[in-house]
Formats: structure tokens, C-alpha cells, sequence
């Protein structure tokens, strides 16, 4: 193909893109005349990015603990990227559901070992004196990692053991909201009073919670799944992708998290997080059981679900 004729045919593919929004081609093509090269920098916005690491002590590894945490939300937006079209895909094809979901897993596969940043990353003096300054904030209010639950399984397997019996498909949101696994992480267990951490953390996400909580009670990834063919639930690697993102998210990711935290949190001072919780009940899967697609596990398996090793 001569050069000319690549040059009219990408002149009728522009005529035609600019025609169909019903704008002037000439102007778009004039406008190519006075726009800037695109740089890395720009393109990546380099320099805002570098900039957004404040610390709030002259401690120098509590850096380290900001980009660690930054690099966690990017990567969480990174998973919700990828669920969004999963969910939204309205001719879902096993391939690529199971294409998406081994990349999800391959993001939280970074995120379980990039713990050894935090495990051994930091001096433990350092940070048992700057965590101080962070009281009350607490990972717990990563509000990406939430919506990262609400949009992978239906609310029942988010819900408190304790209260599972009492909740349904027909249960109000804000109720169901109310009761998920990790509000007894922000709440006396005596009184059921909630903590500043929690009551801080509703404030500023509640109404998205909900929002999120409605959207995908019927195209999460399990509800997406199970509208597919039952031969297309049969697929062996598509189980596989299921069952792997689920331990990786519920056990791996989880116990890599606790096991850094224990490194910090029980060598010296009271043995608290920076938010109060109770981090290990919180933490430990074998407490709280949180499984996505409980229906792909056998009973021995969800047995001891979160008894490996740790």
C-alpha cells in the first residue's frame, strides 16, 4: 500500500469520526498544527504525581509508608478497573471473564508480596513513633479495597457471621451496610457505639457504599458468573480464576497484611492499631470467613478456610 492511499484512507476514517459527532474536520486537523508533542512527564503527569507525599514527621521511613499506601489505591483503582468490565460486559465471554480476573489476581498477587516493603522496609522504632501522629486514621478506611468487596460477591458473604440468619436479597441497604464483617472493627462490642475512625470513615463514603451496594447486587463477579451458560460454569479455568482470586484476595493478600502488621504493632507499645480495632479478629480469615464464591469450595475446604500457615 503506497503512501497516498494510507493518506486518503485515514483522511476519509477522520472525515467520517468527526462527522458522526458533527463537528468540522479542517478545524480538528488545524488544531494539530498549533498542539504540543506529547511528553512522558506530561502524559503521566510526573510531576503532581511527586508530589503528592506529605509527611507529617521528620522521620524519613514514614515516606516509605505513604508511597507504600499510595501505591495500594492505584492499584486498587487498577482491580476496580478491570471488575467494571467484567460487570458491565452484556455479551461476557468465558475467555475473557477469566482473562480479567487473572489480571485482577495478578494485582493482588503484587499486593501480597510487596508487604515485604512494610515487613521489612521500615525500622521498627521509626515507625512506632510516627504512627502516633497518624492516630485516629487507619487502613481500614480504604474505601477502593470496599468497593473492591461490594463489586466481587453478593452482600451475604459480607455480612457479620453473627447476623447472616437475619439478612436477604430483600434486606435495606443502609441495614445490610450496618452489619458487614468490618463494622465490628469500628465498634464497642459492649455498647455498639462506633468509633471516630468508622463514624468518619460513613461520613465520607457512606452514600457511595450504598450506591455501589445497589449497582452491583446483581452484576457482581459472582452474579456474573452464575448468568453464564452452566457450561461456561463449568469451565475449568474460569473455576480456577475464581477460586485463586478468592484465596488471594481472603487468605494470601489478608494473612500477608497481618503478618506484617504483627511485626510493628506487637514488638513494642500496647499492641494497638492506629484506628483501635481489634486488628487480629479483624484481620485472621478464619475469623471472619470472608469468602467471595463460598459455592466453588468444598466443605473441608471451607472448613479450614484460613488455617494455613501463617
Amino acid at each position: 500500500m503506497n503512501e497516498s492511499k494510507i493518506s486518503k484512507e485515514i483522511l476519509e476514517q477522520l472525515e467520517n469520526k468527526f462527522q458522526s459527532i458533527n463537528q468540522n474536520t479542517e478545524t480538528h486537523l488545524e488544531g494539530l498544527l498549533w498542539a504540543k508533542p506529547i511528553t512522558y512527564w506530561d502524559y503521566i503527569q510526573t510531576d503532581a504525581l511527586l508530589n503528592l507525599q506529605t509527611q507529617r514527621t521528620t522521620l524519613p521511613d514514614e515516606m516509605v509508608f505513604i508511597m507504600y499506601h499510595q501505591v495500594n489505591e492505584l492499584l486498587f483503582k487498577m482491580i476496580l478497573w478491570e471488575i467494571t468490565q467484567i460487570s458491565e460486559n452484556l455479551k461476557l465471554e468465558t475467555s475473557f471473564f477469566t482473562e480479567r480476573l487473572t489480571r485482577i489476581s495478578r494485582y493482588f498477587d503484587m499486593l501480597t508480596t510487596s508487604f515485604d516493603i512494610m515487613g521489612d522496609g521500615m525500622e521498627v522504632e521509626q515507625y512506632m513513633k510516627f504512627r502516633n501522629t497518624l492516630t485516629p486514621a487507619s487502613g481500614f478506611q480504604s474505601a477502593q479495597y470496599r468497593l473492591i468487596e461490594f463489586a466481587s460477591t453478593d452482600l451475604i458473604n459480607l455480612i457479620d457471621y453473627r447476623f447472616r440468619t437475619t439478612i436477604d436479597r430483600n434486606t435495606p441497604y443502609e441495614h445490610a451496610l450496618n452489619h458487614l464483617y468490618w463494622q465490628a472493627a469500628g465498634k464497642d462490642y459492649k455498647t455498639g457505639k462506633k468509633s471516630f475512625l468508622l463514624e468518619e470513615f460513613e461520613r465520607k463514603y457512606k452514600a457511595t457504599f450504598l450506591d455501589y451496594m445497589e449497582k452491583y447486587n446483581t452484576i457482581n463477579i459472582w452474579q456474573k458468573f452464575k448468568q453464564l451458560p452452566e457450561k461456561a460454569q463449568q469451565n475449568k479455568e474460569l473455576r480456577n480464576a475464581m477460586r485463586h482470586y478468592d484465596h488471594t484476595v481472603n487468605i494470601t493478600w489478608v494473612m500477608g497484611h497481618l503478618n506484617a502488621a504483627k511485626k510493628y504493632i506487637e514488638s513494642q507499645g500496647s499492641g494497638e492499631a492506629t484506628g483501635g480495632s481489634d486488628w487480629k479478629k479483624y484481620l485472621h480469615p478464619k475469623y471472619q470467613r470472608r469468602i467471595f464464591f463460598p459455592e466453588l469450595w468444598s466443605e473441608e475446604e471451607l472448613k479450614n478456610w484460613g488455617e494455613e500457615k501463617e
